[in-house]
């Protein structure tokens, strides 16, 4: 796969982008793709999990993860050596690249990257390539993407209603995004299962 060219999955998944924060009308889908749960029961479930009141704060957080997506991911598409780990290096690194150009159309400000991202980025970086390698990076994509996953949900879930435009737009972009870090995480945790983690 040649990843300096537009592959055909990155030009959807940013068409994607475009279109869906485009649309106005929609805000029943988000409905139909959240659980139903009671107020008491929507805190119990996001009690944990990485929370975010307002597109931009969505957006935000979203940054600093699809930027460690990126650093990574062009690291491990020459280091990786199973090859479902390479493949998913490749496919998440043109999604990362995708996501920090929507990101930053947006003006959306980027993060100081945190401590634990720039340990990941190191131990990932210091890695030899072979079976180690490949099992540190999709451990690293794995935690990632449920930070994302839980993320798009806790913000559709406090978006649900709001009839301002960028929220509007922010619900359909985590509705989009949503989808995909959920898909992700279930691969990586099928790799990680390949891998023997």
């Amino acid at each position: 796969m040649n990843l300096n060219q537009k592959t055909p999955r990155r030009a959807f998944f940013r068409k994607s982008l475009y279109d869906t924060m485009a649309i106005s009308a929609g805000i029943s889908l988000v409905a139909t793709l959240l659980p139903s749960f009671t107020a008491e029961a929507m805190e119990v479930a996001f009690m944990d999990a990485p929370t975010a009141a307002t597109d931009k704060e969505f957006r935000m957080k979203v940054f600093g993860p699809a930027t460690l997506s990126l650093q990574t991911s062009q690291i491990a598409v020459s280091k990786c050596t199973q090859k479902n780990a390479r493949e998913f290096a490749g496919f998440e690194l043109e999604e990362a690249k995708s996501v920090t150009a929507v990101l930053k159309d947006l003006a959306t400000p980027m993060p100081a990257m945190d401590d634990k991202a720039k340990g990941t980025l190191e131990k990932i970086k210091m890695a030899k390539k072979g079976a180690e390698f490949d099992k540190i990076f999709i451990q690293a994509q794995y935690e990632n993407h449920v930070f994302l996953r839980d993320l798009a949900a806790n913000y559709l879930t406090h978006a649900a209603g709001k009839t301002d435009p960028a929220e509007s737009q922010g619900r359909h972009l985590a509705t989009l995004a949503h989808a995909t870090f959920s898909e992700h995480v279930m691969i990586t945790k099928r790799i990680l299962g390949e891998l023997g983690a």
